[in-house]
């Protein structure tokens, strides 16, 4: 009733005779700087300066439309909130806000698209 253990087998490293082939993947085409990889960069590189192209665009369409508008509707400017003027009430205190929501957005958006980058990248 009493079996035998099997034999032990002392592995050292990858038998011989075979060698692994080195497989190319994107990271490796990144890293080489190959035109495959220059491709991926480029788009990435892309893909993040248009995110950042339209949060300061956003921004300047909000931030640089407030003249516009105190100039449409005169009666805004003589407007006053606490003893300030509105324009100094919305400049000084809602814009500030603003400015962190839009860099929120921004981090999100570009922590999604390296994510994907990565994604693409990684070996499966």
């Amino acid at each position: 009733m009493s079996q035998q253990p099997p034999e032990r087998v002392r592995v050292t490293g990858p038998p011989r005779g075979q060698r692994p082939r080195p497989r190319r993947t994107v990271a490796g085409e990144i890293d080489a700087q190959s035109e495959l990889g220059v491709l991926f960069m480029r788009s990435l590189v892309r893909t993040q300066l248009r995110l950042s192209l339209s949060i300061v665009a956003a921004l300047g369409l909000i931030v640089g439309g407030l003249p516009v508008l105190f100039m449409l509707f005169p009666g805004l400017s003589q407007a006053r909130v606490a003893g300030m003027p509105l324009a100094w009430v919305v400049l000084g205190f809602a814009v500030y806000p603003l400015f962190v929501g839009l860099g929120v957005v921004y981090l999100r958006a570009a922590a999604r698209h390296e994510r994907a980058f990565t994604d693409v990248v990684e070996e499966p």
